[in-house]
């Protein structure tokens, strides 16, 4: 794949019309003003059919898992570029909001779908995927950041047949607003086993439980347009029908089950910067064009000049490695968690450079809020942090390279 199709490039400019008219004039609220995204996204939702499109995803989605069907396979056939046309259209203005959307939609849904019984897909999974009810995927910790597995705290007692659950969750988007929440959390089965070693659990959660408390919004360098908070359990009483698989050991179990979120999420990275770097890059081109200094252009200077050469060769080498991403995608392959880590590891720096790049093509003007790359710049800043930092990706594709 090199190019987007016809039909993939009027999705395109349907989807950057609705960008165009309903998100930029409400960029303030969302930046500034603390307005939450959700109203929104479901508005793109009802306005491009993807409510109803998530309907029938579920239904198919259910009917494989009554079956016994391998739930992956709910993906094959379909248009992969679907999917990351708009990651891409809304990164171009406002990244948070595909955060958000992707966090609620895909992490906390998916992992019910994947890893929860018919009945709680049924009870949870659907709302989530139509945005009905929002959703948060809680694993991170305030002291395991990178190390989320190994370093969790948060833990499940068994307690007759409920379980009990106590701990700390931070940084966890949608966490302020969520009606259900996938928690990540150790089992405490008495047995003394070291922290580190002990079965990860997940259990489904909703707004309003005893004990249960959703901290208020942080305010945080970028991405304003997704609310990011703490969620703090003490003594939350689940029972074992918010288990997800209602056992202690589903396929896969909650480690595999973070594992593949996390290959799933890198990946994404790579569509989230390409909109960052495509807008940055454009803003700069037509800036470049009409600020004079000393009575010309500033783009026929050659240090400008070599600023946007380099801006275009981030854009083609992030562009090719999502291109193919969505042809591999297209024939059912999935990449190894050393390929999705290089793709966030190499994209994000290269937004990042991007972005900063456009500021200072911008000079003062580029650090004022009016002229966008100042938002985009604090924006991109976080995905060379969020799904694990670039430190963590070359030790996840150097171990993955090496491993037996």
């Amino acid at each position: 794949m090199y190019e987007w199709t016809e039909e993939q490039q009027a999705i395109i400019d349907v989807v950057r019309r609705f960008v165009d008219e309903e998100i930029r004039p409400q960029l303030d609220d969302l930046e500034h003003n603390g307005m939450p995204p959700y109203a929104i996204l479901r508005k793109m939702y009802d306005v491009f059919g993807l409510k109803e499109m998530a309907k029938e995803s579920f239904a198919r989605q259910l009917e494989r898992k009554i079956s016994g069907e391998e739930p992956a396979r709910e993906s094959r056939g379909s248009d992969p570029a679907a999917q990351l046309i708009s990651t891409i259209e809304l990164c171009r203005v406002s990244p948070g909001l595909l955060t958000s959307l992707g966090v609620s939609s895909g992490l906390a849904a998916g992992t019910i779908n994947k890893l929860g019984t018919p009945a709680q897909m049924e009870r949870w999974a659907l709302d989530l995927m139509t945005l009905d009810k929002i959703g948060a995927w809680a694993i991170t910790e305030p002291d395991s950041g990178s190390d989320a597995l190994g370093g969790m705290r948060t833990s499940a007692r068994r307690d007759g047949e409920d379980y009990v659950l106590n701990g700390q969750k931070t940084w966890i988007t949608n966490g302020p607003y969520a009606d259900t929440i996938v928690i990540y959390a150790k089992l405490d089965d008495g047995s003394g086993e070291e922290m580190r070693n002990r079965k990860v659990l997940t259990f489904v959660l909703d707004k309003g439980m005893d004990g249960l408390v959703q901290a208020a919004p942080m305010r945080k360098m970028g991405q304003h347009g997704s609310p990011t908070g703490e969620v703090f359990l003490s003594d939350v009483r689940a029972g074992r029908d918010r288990l997800l698989g209602e056992r202690e050991d589903p396929k896969g179990g909650g480690r595999q089950s973070a594992r593949d979120n996390f290959v799933a999420e890198r990946a994404g990275v790579a569509a989230m910067s390409l909109g960052i770097i495509e807008e940055c890059l454009k803003l700069s081109i037509d800036y470049a064009k009409h600020r004079r200094l000393w009575g010309t252009a500033i783009a026929d200077y050659q240090l400008i000049q070599l600023k946007l050469a380099q801006m275009e060769v981030a854009r083609v080498n992030v562009r090719n490695m999502v291109f193919a991403h969505i042809e591999r995608s297209s024939h059912g392959a999935v990449p190894s968690f050393a390929e999705a880590s290089a793709m966030k590891l190499y994209s994000a720096q290269a937004a990042c450079q991007v972005a900063d790049d456009a500021i200072q093509i911008f000079g003062g003007n580029g650090y004022i809020a009016e002229y966008r790359v100042e938002q985009l710049s604090r924006d991109a800043r976080v995905l060379r942090i969020y799904a694990g930092t670039d430190e963590m990706q070359v030790i996840a594709i150097a171990k993955d390279l090496i491993r037996d």
